[in-house]
């Protein structure tokens, strides 16, 4: 038989809504494509690259949900696989997404080349490599693909098929990048490769014209890669994606998601806008949440799983609180503060309520986090917490200098207000705190803030070391060593001593023996 697609993936595969080859293969085949699955190839030899043959459309290409060079080395770049400590083999190689199409270029010539997923969604213009500690250009050039799909790609992918399948051009698919000599009119162009090498100061302005709203067109010696905006996916749509009849039997060797086997998202997209995080460029700055309908049948099948216990693993998405808050499109982009945005929790709190009443369902948790600083608009949504807790509730204020803070765009000035509020209605449970360092701007002046107020919190969840990932406002400070708002200079933290002292001194201060000294 030969498939119209090959799927060509760093992860491994499972029918599942949480695997993101999962997804796609399951949304091709609803439509009806005949879909081939590669996952976790041999890099080094031919053989599994061949062992489906050649697909009649198109090769998909994915290095999975985190970006390869992410999952191989640790932030000061050492390789994972040797950490004494807990050593991982990713069994994908470098710069995966390249490597693959390489591969693929070498062994089929003439086939076409779809690449997705976060590693090619994040590298889809010029950006800082953290790894190289060099700025590369657009993975699609390197890759040579013939399309980039970037954000989650399910309709993208769909449409691509359908236009290879007729024989059409791919140019003008919302939510793709492709390269062109041209640059079309309708496009607004961004800095150039060649300009963001030469100078930091036009790298920042580059860094802030990127949007998922828009059709970008960045030069590249001769010839321009185009992005246009993304879909705007619709209720409608997620709903038809997550409602697919998926098994859920997930392989023994997909440990990564054995833990979420029964987790159901309720939305996706995040309005937090932290610089160091790379959601608003991939599933966007907006909310869009599924019907109450759509979960509550999803809910409804998984107590029909022959290996449904009766736990719901997770009931969230991005931030689990932000379900409900859908934007209302205006053209400000700061949905946190705008007096638009319905920040009741009436929709959520309705639809835990819903979901622990489904017959079969022992109990329902939130683990994906929640936004503390939105929970304090609604005391009904925190007591409500209180049936979907197991043990602690994990929450990120991150740093507790107000420099830091304000470079990673986050606030904690209502951290004490959630927590009496918590307190008040969860006296059976507690909070655990996700802390982070080495970001932009922190000295070992503000490590110490960061200590002082870990001794007054006392449960550490984990003390993250920052790792610049391509295309954030935060890997931008890193690389310029500015502020991009106000190119103001910005302490930057370079020197691996450095970034082992700060990390080290927050684990000794978080000992019971330094809290006394503080």
């Amino acid at each position: 038989m030969q498939y119209d697609i090959i799927l060509v993936t760093g992860e491994y595969y499972a029918d599942h809504p949480l695997s993101p080859a999962g997804v796609i293969v399951k949304v091709l085949r609803d439509k009806g494509f005949k879909v081939g699955i590669i996952e976790k190839p041999d890099w080094k030899s031919a053989e599994d690259f061949l062992k489906l043959g050649k697909p009649k459309l198109c090769f998909g290409v994915t290095s999975g949900s985190i970006d390869s060079m992410l999952l191989n080395y640790t932030p000061l770049k050492r390789l994972r696989k040797d950490d004494k400590h807990n050593p991982y083999d990713s069994k994908i190689p470098d710069r995966a997404v390249i490597n693959y199409c390489n591969k693929l270029k070498q062994l089929f010539k003439g086939s076409k080349i779809v690449i997705g997923g976060i590693e090619a969604s994040m590298r889809r213009f010029a950006h800082y490599d953290y790894w190289d500690n060099k700025l590369r250009r657009s993975i699609l050039f390197d890759s040579r693909a013939d399309i980039l799909v970037y954000g989650n790609g399910e309709w993208q992918i769909v449409e691509i098929a359908k236009r290879l399948q007729e024989d059409k051009s791919l140019e003008g698919i919302e939510g793709t990048c492709i390269i062109s000599k041209e640059l079309p009119k309708n496009f607004k162009e961004i800095p150039s490769f060649d300009e963001v090498i030469k100078d930091k100061k036009v790298f920042c302005k580059m860094q802030l014209m990127f949007s998922n709203n828009k059709s970008l067109a960045q030069k590249t010696g001769d010839r321009y890669l185009l992005q246009n905006k993304m879909h705007d996916y619709t209720t409608e749509e997620l709903d038809y994606v997550y409602g697919l009849d998926y098994s859920r039997m997930i392989p023994l060797k997909f440990r990564e998601l054995r833990m979420a086997q029964f987790s159901v998202v309720t939305h996706r997209g995040c309005i937090g806008g932290c610089n160091f995080c790379s959601i608003s460029l991939h599933q966007g700055d907006r909310v869009i949440s599924r019907s109450e309908k759509s979960i509550l049948d999803e809910v409804k099948r998984l107590t029909k799983h022959k290996q449904f216990k009766g736990f719901v693993d997770d009931l969230g998405g991005p931030s689990a609180n932000m379900y409900g808050m859908d934007c209302v499109k205006c053209v400000s982009g700061k949905c946190m503060v705008c007096n638009k945005l319905d920040k009741s929790h009436s929709r959520l709190v309705s639809l835990l309520r819903k979901v622990r009443k489904v017959q079969g369902v022992e109990k329902v948790f939130v683990r994906s986090g929640i936004r503390y600083d939105l929970a304090v608009e609604s005391e009904e949504y925190v007591k409500e917490l209180s049936h979907h807790i197991s043990g602690c509730l994990k929450v990120a204020p991150e740093h507790f200098s107000d420099n830091v803070l304000k470079l990673m765009n986050k606030k904690n000035s209502k951290l004490y207000e959630f927590t009496k509020l918590f307190e008040k209605h969860n006296k059976d449970y507690s909070l655990k705190y996700y802390l982070m360092t080495g970001h932009p701007g922190s000295t070992l002046r503000e490590v110490g803030d960061l200590a002082r107020m870990m001794a007054k919190l006392g449960d550490i969840e984990s003390i993250q070391l920052f790792t610049p990932t391509p295309m954030t406002v935060s890997t931008c400070m890193y690389y310029t060593g500015l502020n991009p708002y106000t190119l103001e200079k910005v302490y930057v933290p370079y020197t691996y001593n450095e970034k082992k002292k700060q990390k080290a001194l927050l684990y000794k201060w978080g000992n019971d023996d330094y809290k006394k000294k503080l």
